[in-house]
């Protein structure tokens, strides 16, 4: 295996020289520079990534961190478009990517710091956590450089991407407004999620433009699960048949949301118009064909691995990042009757 005391005596230069232009320090000339990484090309040289970190005192690599990653959230494939945006800018940028999980059992035993040290990263973009999560205060406190899906947290080595989720549910109510639904309902996600307040933020503001009343009865939580959402749909529905249009705080509590529906007799669109959120691959297959708010979330994580490497190099001021979403409308939407 060829090493770059090789190098050097091919190149007739030191040992040092060669380590400098390798791991490109700007002191070494650029003629000397070619010729040295054109016989390490050569002979096939490959450097030993942990004596490299050591030195540089990097490791390039980047930790994506889930919370409460399971079968049951796959569906929805959200976790690994981010996942893809984010090894794509990983790749173009020469970075590795470590994925780690974790959950409330693994918090008590390590710190997020700890978690983080362990796997030699050296900064981390974290994805699924809640509100109430310990790690949150963590990561605020932590020098490590972090950037956060959908959770607002910002200091001089944090910083979050997210989706303008007031503006997607917003529009979601103009929309069924716009085909003269007044009865609308929302089936929002859960307390502890950050999306699910700005989506519910959304939806009322929503409403107060349409001078529409805005009755809490009418909103319910389906914990982001398809079963959940199927639940207190039928429940809502049974106890105010008045409902023409819901508005669903996720793709999959929307199928869980047609389920009800249907069990309901409740046809889609012709009896009740259903707006979902995210744009999941399963809201185009569904028949009829979700509406829905389209989330970029490949790009969420491609501009969150953008936006970490830019604060691991120091030239991101900017540690916030929203991104813009699309009204699709499919099938689910329609005049009323």
């Amino acid at each position: 295996m060829a090493t770059i005391k090789d190098i050097a005596k091919l190149a007739g230069v030191s040992v040092t020289t060669v380590s400098r232009a390798l791991n490109g320090y700007s002191d070494v000339n650029a003629k000397t520079r070619q010729k040295i990484e054109q016989i390490a090309k050569e002979i096939e040289y490959s450097p030993n990534a942990l004596a490299r970190s050591l030195v540089m005192k990097k490791t390039k690599t980047i930790g994506l961190l889930v919370s409460g990653l399971s079968r049951e959230g796959s569906k929805d494939n959200i976790v690994f478009d981010v996942l893809t945006g984010i090894n794509e800018y990983c790749g173009e940028m020469d970075y590795d990517l470590v994925l780690f999980n974790t959950n409330s059992s693994k918090q008590k035993e390590k710190t997020y710091t700890q978690l983080c040290r362990e796997r030699r990263v050296d900064g981390v973009i974290v994805q699924g956590i809640k509100k109430d999560d310990p790690y949150l205060i963590e990561i605020f406190e932590s020098d490590i450089p972090c950037v956060l899906i959908d959770v607002p947290l910002e200091n001089e080595t944090t910083g979050y991407v997210t989706t303008d989720n007031v503006d997607g549910t917003f529009r979601a109510v103009q929309h069924l407004s716009g085909l003269g639904h007044t009865n609308i309902a929302m089936v929002n996600g859960h307390d502890q999620a950050f999306v699910s307040q700005e989506r519910l933020r959304g939806f009322e503001l929503g409403m107060q433009k349409r001078n529409l009343p805005i009755r809490k009865e009418w909103i319910v939580n389906g914990e982001y699960t398809e079963l959940k959402a199927e639940q207190v749909t039928l429940e809502l529905l049974t106890a105010f048949p008045e409902i023409t249009a819901i508005v669903s705080a996720s793709d999959l509590m929307a199928l869980g949301v047609m389920r009800a529906a249907r069990q309901l007799n409740r046809k889609i669109p012709d009896d009740l118009s259903l707006v979902g959120y995210d744009d999941i691959t399963l809201a185009a297959y569904v028949s009829p064909a979700l509406t829905t708010i389209a989330q970029d979330t490949f790009r969420m994580g491609f501009t969150a691995a953008d936006l970490l490497v830019g604060i691991l190099q120091g030239t991101e001021t900017n540690r916030v990042k929203i991104i813009d979403n699309e009204l699709k409308v499919r099938q689910t939407t329609t005049k009323i009757n």
